[in-house]
Order: structure tokens, then C-alpha cells, then sequence
């Protein structure tokens, strides 16, 4: 399954799991995680799953690259229980103003608004990985006919809940961050939650999300409570 495990810098590395992006690589990347996570190896900080790579961070004082990687080869890997990741379900507002880019979608896609969000809204997505800030979800895989390059220009500024899709993935943006996806509505909902230190984000990688529409009254009373 894991094609090569290499030093990245002094105190980490990285099992490659290939260059193709797809569901099937990604749960093996996810299998993996979740299994060395349990683990628990002495001296390894941090365990990072992306697309088709895992970085694993480690604490030289307590272990080296050998040993760790020693470890992951004999690993005794049991496939993870995929009733345990869980479907969560994502309100969105899509009213003009919070859909930044929708005609830009409606110029480039040669498509209507209500065509691109049927589109949009009609799927099942992925988490692939959690990162760029805190809790924010890379989800797919979104629907062919709405995949769309990044801006030219990113924005300085994308507000807190955009939902942004960009190829053939969609993300929500936990904070406010600069960013350059194309933005199709926001979200009321708190996707992440600093304050919750046993499980802050609320999506993670190999759960699934639906998004639903809400009306923007709906989205100016939403609560967390619901």
C-alpha cells in the first residue's frame, strides 16, 4: 500500500501513497492514520493524512527516523470500520451575497445558477483531509459539470463559512483566510470549534457531508443548538 517512506527534515516523514487523487487511495491513507494513531509510538507529535501522502512528526530526543519507520512497516494494519466516520449534514445559504462567484460559475460553465447549485447540492462528498487552517475540510468529489479552475486572483479576504469548490473539490472555510476558490454560498454552521479540544473540527477525514440549502432568514437565525 505505501509506495515509499522518506526523511522529511530532521523530525519527520512521509509515507508516499502515489501520485493519483481518489477515494480509494485516500481511505488507505486514512486506514493508516487511524491505525497508527492507536499506537500510541513513543515520540511521535503529530500524525498529518492528505490526499495520497502521510507525515508523520517525531520528537528526536525520544525516537528517530528508523524506528518509526520500522514500526509502520510491521504494523499489524486492520481496516478501519467506516460505520465509525461519520455523515454530517452542511446548511448553506447560496442568496448573491453570499455566493461570491456565482456568475463567474454561470459565465465559465455556460450553465444557470439553479443548475450549477442542483449540481452542487445532489452529491455526496468526501473528506479527504482536514488542513490549510484549522478544521477546514477537503471535500469530494464534485460533480463534473460544475469543476472549475481557481480564481486568477485570489481574495485577500474569503468571510468565515464560504463554501468554495475548485476542481473537483469543495472546502469550507472555518475562518476568515485569504483564498482563491470559487465561492458558492456560506455556511451558519460551526465547522470547527477551538473550544472543543477533544474533537474541534467537525468534519474529518472519511466522513461524508451533504450540503442543503437554507433560506438566508434561516441562516441570519441559525443556531448551533439545532
Amino acid at each position: 500500500m505505501i509506495k515509499n517512506i522518506s526523511n522529511l527534515g530532521d523530525a519527520a516523514l512521509y509515507c508516499d501513497f502515489g501520485k493519483e487523487v481518489n477515494k480509494e487511495i485516500n481511505s488507505k491513507v486514512i486506514n493508516y492514520f487511524k491505525n497508527i494513531k492507536k499506537q500510541n509510538i513513543t515520540g511521535v507529535t503529530n500524525i498529518a493524512p492528505s490526499y495520497n501522502k502521510l507525515i508523520i512528526t517525531f520528537d528526536l530526543k525520544l525516537t528517530n527516523f528508523e524506528k518509526i519507520r520500522e514500526v509502520i512497516k510491521n504494523i499489524d494494519l486492520k481496516t478501519y470500520d467506516n460505520n465509525k466516520n461519520k455523515l454530517v449534514k452542511i446548511p448553506i445559504c447560496c442568496d448573491d451575497e453570499f455566493a461570491l462567484d456565482i456568475n463567474r460559475l454561470e459565465t465559465n460553465l455556460k450553465s444557470s445558477k439553479d443548475q450549477i447549485l442542483k449540481n452542487f447540492l445532489n452529491r455526496e462528498y468526501f473528506c479527504y483531509m482536514t488542513g490549510f487552517i484549522a478544521g477546514m475540510p477537503f471535500l469530494g468529489d464534485v460533480n463534473e459539470k460544475i469543476r472549475l479552475k481557481r480564481l486568477e486572483t485570489p481574495r485577500v479576504k474569503v468571510p468565515k463559512g464560504s463554501v468554495g469548490i475548485t476542481e473537483k473539490f469543495c472546502n469550507i472555510y472555518t475562518f476568515e483566510s485569504p483564498g482563491g476558490w470559487n465561492i458558492i454560498g456560506n455556511s451558519p454552521l460551526k465547522v470547527f470549534n477551538k473550544l472543543n479540544d477533544k474533537n474541534p473540527a467537525l468534519v474529518n477525514p472519511g466522513d461524508t457531508v451533504i450540503f442543503y440549502k437554507i433560506s438566508k432568514k434561516e441562516y441570519e437565525n441559525w443556531n448551533d443548538q439545532k
